[in-house]
């Protein structure tokens, strides 16, 4: 194959033209844009027709929510009343009132348990108990078993501060939520005892199911609750519930026989915060909201989710809508296919035209193909002619370099600086050597390396290198940071940047170079930064877009390819080089390489330049 030249300086790319796209034609210039508006008519209708739906619904739910809270606030009040009639009726009794002054619990029992099974029966009340003056249980009519307790609950203790009657919501130690009313009993002035009223919220939701055909689901945060009580209660009152079934709630109470199991946790969150949901369960749509529970010192000490069945709404909906859009599609469509049957035979004389076109440019592709090959080919024989033309003199320097240190008889510093000399020259040997071996195959030789070494080795040797050198700071982590990298290629781009930094630094300014841990830019893999920063005069935006560009250079003494190597090192080392530059304000070079032990190979083409190369 004949070697074409190639023009050093000018990055090496296909000028291809895209032959793959259908010729511009009559007909779609009139059909498209024809359709394309019926489309977008037929989607801002169903745009509009849906939001104006989901504002129905939500404000449909809004105005039950707001007569759910009313129906609930109505029937707390008028089961206080009716609670309240009934104790002053039992507190009418002279044997009951008898009984609570000797507190004769026995005698309340019998005197009282006809009437309590009455008002649990016909009026749904579920607690009744006679507490005496320090509020000391004595009995419990719907738990006679348990008594002799203080009570210590906040409508108690209000009752008793305060002389009157006091009701509202609020949780037993057993974790029913229970509507309650606490009545202190006088006889001539003087407190005997305070008897106590219940309802379970779960009697109050039913009314709210019967009367606006909603269900209801009644939450109690745990924080308020005992596990081993609220199991306790579980098995005193034989009531099903699941304890796990939420991470910071627990419900009490409900009208559904099952909660929708889409009802999670985050969806709970968004109902707190204000807002209304809609879910998909068991293929009916549900629409759902929140009301909080306050007990009697209005603390929030649950909520009460409303669920509404819309699916019969939401049904009604679609069926409206797809009648609407088919038969606006089937007019559009009419009218469409008039258009396309008047603009057909222009169409198929484009498509000759287009067909002739097509095969010229891919002709002119394929030729542009096979040219940029024989160039990329030319590049590689280039390549290896220079690594073996720079590798015998490399191998006399290191050979002289031992025998200097061997036969110098000079202070101490002479054979410090000899062994530096032996040791530069023996990375280069092996950067020589590995850049034959890129000529045939790409790959590196890798081992754990600690990473302070090899960054104070290389500034020191820039140190000995460059006459005109600006200072160099290096900051290190505290811990010692282990590797697994090819140490003469790491070197090899470090002592590149920091050749580029020198030569673009003015006025002797310092260079620093940082190494610390830092995150992969997008998958966020946990890795480390090699940084170089300069304070010299910065690249222009046209001149950064080319750096990593072989053979593009902006100095006379430059080949072009000082970065580009810096960028093949931290591609074989599976990591990347980002830039930041701005003219007039500096330069900042970050090689990224990832944080693990296995070392990524990745083909790639070789480019073997020398350490004082550089792009800028």
């Amino acid at each position: 194959m004949t070697k074409l030249p190639i023009f050093w300086g000018t990055p090496m790319h296909l000028n291809t033209t895209t032959i793959g796209q259908a010729p511009r034609r009559v007909k779609a210039a009139f059909m498209w844009p024809f359709a394309m508006v019926l489309a977008a008519i037929l989607l801002a209708f169903a745009i509009a027709a849906y939001l104006l739906e989901g504002r129905v619904r939500d404000q449909a739910l809004a105005e039950r929510v707001v007569a759910v809270r009313t129906l609930l606030t109505q029937k707390i009040a008028k089961d206080a009343d009716l609670m309240q009639a009934t104790l002053h009726a039992l507190m009418a009794n002279r044997s009951v009132q008898a009984a609570l002054i000797r507190q004769d619990r026995d005698a309340l029992l019998r005197e009282v348990s006809p009437l309590f099974a009455t008002l649990r029966d016909q009026h749904r009340m579920t607690h009744l108990y006679f507490n005496n003056p320090a509020l000391v249980n004595v009995a419990r009519l719907h738990s006679p078993a348990n008594f002799g307790d203080v009570i210590t609950r906040l409508s108690a203790t209000r009752a008793r501060e305060t002389g009157q009657a006091v009701h509202g919501l609020e949780l037993g130690p057993l974790g029913t939520l229970t509507l309650r009313l606490v009545l202190p009993w006088q006889v001539d002035g003087r407190v005997i005892g305070y008897l106590e009223m219940g309802e379970e919220i779960g009697y109050a939701v039913d009314e709210l199911h019967d009367s606006l055909a909603v269900d209801a689901f009644v939450l109690v945060d745990k924080k308020f609750i005992l596990h081993r009580q609220w199991q306790y209660g579980l098995a005193l009152f034989k009531r099903a519930g699941q304890w796990e079934q939420f991470d910071n709630r627990v419900l009490v109470a409900q009208t559904a026989p099952h909660m929708p199991l889409e009802i999670t946790a985050e969806v709970l969150e968004r109902l707190r915060g204000g807002a209304s949901e809609v879910i998909i369960s068991r293929g009916k749509a549900l629409h759902l909201a929140m009301l909080p529970l306050l007990d009697v010192g209005a603390q929030r000490i649950g909520d009460l989710v409303v669920m509404r069945d819309i699916d019969a709404l939401q049904q009604a909906f679609l069926r409206s809508m797809l009648s609407v859009i088919g038969l606006s599609l089937a007019a559009g469509l009419g009218v469409l296919a008039l258009f396309y049957v008047a603009l057909g035979r222009v169409d198929r004389d484009y498509q000759r035209q287009h067909d002739l076109e097509h095969q010229l440019l891919r002709l002119g592709n394929e030729h542009q193909r096979i040219v940029q090959l024989e160039k990329m080919s030319a590049l590689g024989t280039l390549v290896g002619e220079i690594a073996h033309q720079l590798n015998n003199p490399l191998v006399g320097v290191v050979n002289l370099a031992q025998l200097a240190q061997r036969e110098a008889d000079d202070p101490a510093r002479v054979r410090a600086l000899l062994a530096e000399i032996r040791r530069a020259g023996s990375d280069c040997h092996a950067l020589i050597t590995s850049m034959l071996r890129f000529a045939k195959v790409s790959g590196f030789e890798s081992h754990p390396v600690a990473m302070a070494q090899v960054i104070d080795e290389t500034v020191l040797l820039y140190r000995q290198t460059e006459k005109h050198q600006s200072p160099v700071n290096v900051r290190l982590p505290e811990s010692p940071v282990v590797l697994t990298v090819d140490p003469i290629l790491i070197r090899h781009a470090l002592f590149n940047l920091l050749m580029n930094a020198a030569q673009a630094s003015t006025n002797d300014t310092a260079i620093t170079v940082t190494f610390c841990a830092g995150a992969h830019q997008q998958t966020g893999a946990p890795g480390w930064l090699l940084v170089v920063t300069d304070q010299g005069r910065g690249m222009a935006a046209d001149v950064l877009a080319k750096i990593f560009t072989p053979f593009f250079t902006t100095r006379k003494d430059g080949t072009g390819l000082g970065l580009p190597v810096v960028q093949h090192v931290a591609l074989l080392h599976g990591g990347y080089v980002t830039v930041t530059s701005e003219s007039g304000r500096g330069t900042e070079f970050a090689i990224w390489l990832p944080d693990t032990a296995q070392t990524p190979t990745m083909p790639s083409i070789s480019l073997p330049v020398s350490p004082s190369e550089h792009a800028a």
